[in-house]
């Protein structure tokens, strides 16, 4: 592919043929509003184009959203089977319905008991192919409904284990409440779920408090654009 700045283009310049483009995604953006940006940018020049992303990334989370463009949307699913990293907060002390911080606590639970040890020890546990329940406020689907749709409703959502692959987990910072860490990880992992049990294995609670998506294969947040310098370059060349 040829790159023209952090855009991969499949032939020439031309978006219909096919582009990426790595966006570093802002605080409470959704993903599905960096598309519709980036499609309402490419209008001007294409008209009606074909763009979509590679991978949900929460509003709660900051980093690596890969958008393809044109023709290279049918290679969407590639893009969403590449190995993850992640960097998250993890924060002990209170659980959330949600796992993060999008509901309020539900329950309290006592940490001073954990220490570095004990956290490196509860860590291992996550690390190979491991099987993890995904949160039920998630857009995985049961019985054809979207999960989160009926915990918002207030429904009994069962959410079914699925046996995800944990390559690395390394502690970055460890200031109680507080720990954060580097994940690295496949597709479909829930760093939610993973922030929930890891309070569990340390016999507490804990909850997601941030996330930010440093790469997905070999796309990395510092090669990817803010949301504002794709705008001004679509604007600048279409």
């Amino acid at each position: 592919m040829k790159e023209w700045g952090n855009i991969r283009f499949r032939e020439g310049d031309d978006f219909r043929a096919g582009a990426v483009l790595v966006v570093d995604k802002p605080l409470r953006w959704t993903s599905f509003d960096v598309v519709n940006k980036i499609r309402i940018c490419l209008r001007k020049g294409y008209g009606k184009i074909k763009v979509g992303h590679a991978g949900t990334l929460d509003p709660l989370a900051t980093g690596v959203v890969i958008v393809c463009v044109g023709r290279e949307t049918k290679n969407i699913e590639e893009y969403m089977g590449q190995e993850k990293e992640y960097v998250a907060e993890i924060t002990f002390g209170h659980t959330t319905p949600s796992y993060d911080l999008e509901t309020s606590f539900d329950a309290e639970f006592p940490y001073t008991h954990v220490d570095r040890e004990c956290l490196e020890q509860a860590v291992r546990q996550f690390v190979g192919e491991i099987e993890q329940f995904p949160p039920s406020y998630s857009a995985v689907r049961v019985d054809g409904v979207r999960a989160y749709e009926m915990a918002r409703r207030g429904d009994e959502v069962e959410m079914k284990s699925r046996k995800v692959t944990v390559r690395e987990i390394e502690i970055l910072k460890v200031e109680f409440p507080i720990v954060e860490l580097r994940i690295v990880c496949s597709k479909g992992t829930y760093i939610r779920s993973l922030a929930h049990d890891l309070g569990k294995a340390c016999g507490s609670g804990s909850h997601l408090s941030a996330l930010r998506r440093t790469r997905v294969g070999d796309f990395r947040v510092e090669d990817g654009f803010k949301m504002d310098e794709i705008i001004g370059i679509l604007g600048e060349n279409l």
